[in-house]
């Protein structure tokens, strides 16, 4: 067993050692694992690289410019309509202010974690960035490796809860601005579900019904529910966290017991077994790194997911035109519900930005500002009490993304750790959260066995 998790973790592990670069100088310590060193040579290489990109950069921005004006690089990640809302307000920001010019980095989820990773190794990140809050942790364990943003006076930090702030806070650096919050949400496809003569599921129960009837009337392609690696883990802690009214994590480690997350573990393989979901192998087979990519969810083969509330917009835009997405109600068969809520992404900046209060001035007019109209839902409900204002005053602090946010800030008891999304554990390619489940999926492992491999992977990164 330990050997068998070990491995999981080191593959996850060399996923993030990008990220640690940074935090220890870009230096890494000899091991006699060959995985981690050819990891570490690796990152090295992509840091010196992205070094050499950065002074390119640098040298382009100069020659731009001739000397005038500021400008500032920006970078974030999203679909498309996350991405022409933010360039409209970079338009119109820069039209405000004729002497500052905004370069725009931006590109889908797939990949971009890696991306950063190497350019904070390499010291080439942008003046501004989007961030996930387990980044911060990652990035910064010392909490000095982003601008405070409490020394940027050009930044209203007062419109946020304090409750946010501290969520971005490490050794009391304040190394982000909370952009919204965001929990899990059961959705469903309506249509299919009126097809195979059902209505939407209310609880568990109605879940695991609607499998075979699926089967049975609209064929083995079809299944009520789609669920990814990590979406399993997602359905896990809530199973576990309803059931069990304990949270995930407590004092760096998972707060379960073998017997109880081996019941979690039975009650996910009853999902496949019912024809609930389909196996990784088919999702796997699907060709698409995303739902809102894949024919079988657009087109309503796929009848539901769990997804958070700041996203679901890009997936129900992706639906064929004769489907409609409906927020479900949580399921409350076992308990009380306890979804996963959290910091949906921050902004930090640079600590190597010349233009730090240039950076945080454009901050203050996409999240507090005039650009907050412009920018919408697109990053979820705006955690700042200015852009509430703003967005309720102008009629757009409504519709699928908004009632979401509701539903899940109204069920969720619990605080989630931020090392939660630590790459050890979430990396799709080699994190164990993946390994694990595509062990239950492909193998047909032993609950406990599953179990026991869990608990020593979360335990292992939480006491990192």
């Amino acid at each position: 067993m330990k050997k068998t998790i070990t491995k999981f973790l080191a593959g996850g592990m060399a996923a993030s050692m990008m990220l640690n670069l940074a935090a220890c100088g870009g230096s890494s310590t000899a091991t006699n694992d060959s995985a981690s060193t050819t990891a570490a040579q690796g990152a090295t290489e992509a840091a010196q690289g992205a070094t050499e990109a950065a002074k390119t950069a640098a040298e382009t921005v100069a020659k731009s410019d001739g000397g005038n004006g500021t400008t500032l690089r920006i970078s974030w990640w999203g679909g498309d309509s996350r991405h022409t809302a933010t360039l409209k307000a970079l338009d119109e920001y820069m039209a405000a202010n004729p002497g500052i010019k905004v370069e725009s980095e931006y590109g889908a989820w797939s990949g971009w974690q890696d991306k950063i990773a190497t350019q904070i190794a390499g010291n080439s990140e942008p003046d501004l960035f989007q961030v996930n809050w387990n980044w911060l942790w990652q990035f910064s364990p010392d909490g000095t490796r982003f601008a405070d943003i409490q020394d940027l006076t050009d930044f209203d930090l007062s419109q946020y809860d304090q409750s946010l702030i501290d969520l971005m806070t490490i050794d009391g650096h304040v190394l982000g601005v909370p952009v919204s919050s965001t929990g899990r949400v059961f959705y469903w496809n309506k249509a299919t579900f009126e097809k195979a003569g059902l209505e939407v599921p209310k609880s568990f129960a109605d879940i695991l019904a609607a499998g075979p009837v699926f089967k049975e009337k609209l064929g083995d392609d079809y299944y009520p529910l789609a669920a990814g690696t990590y979406d399993l883990t997602i359905l896990l802690t809530y199973y576990m966290q309803e059931k069990y009214n304990k949270q995930w994590v407590v004092d760096h480690k998972l707060n379960y017991t073998v017997e109880e997350l081996t019941d979690g573990f039975d009650f996910l393989k009853s999902l496949e077994a019912n024809h609930v979901i389909p196996t990784q192998e088919k999702l796997t087979g699907d060709g698409a790194d995303s739902l809102d990519k894949n024919p079988n969810f657009i087109d309503g083969h796929y009848a539901g997911l769990v997804e958070w509330d700041s996203a679901i917009k890009k997936l129900a835009d992706a639906l064929d035109e004769n489907q409609e997405i409906v927020i479900g109600e949580y399921p409350a068969d076992y308990g009380t519900p306890a979804t996963v809520f959290k910091i949906s992404m921050g902004f930090a900046v640079s600590p190597n930005s010349a233009n730090k209060e240039e950076a945080a001035k454009l901050m203050e007019y996409m999240f507090n500002g005039d650009g907050v109209e412009t920018l919408g839902l697109e990053r979820g409900v705006p955690s700042s009490h200015k852009a509430q204002e703003k967005l309720e005053a102008s009629g757009a602090l409504q519709g699928l993304t908004y009632e979401a946010f509701k539903a899940a800030s109204s069920n969720a008891p619990f605080q989630l750790s931020p090392y939660y999304e630590d790459a050890a554990l979430k990396d799709s390619a080699e994190g164990a959260y993946q390994e694990i489940m595509d062990t239950m999926s492909y193998d047909g492992v032993d609950s406990k066995e599953l179990a026991e491999m869990l608990i020593e992977a979360v335990n292992e990164v939480e006491g990192k």
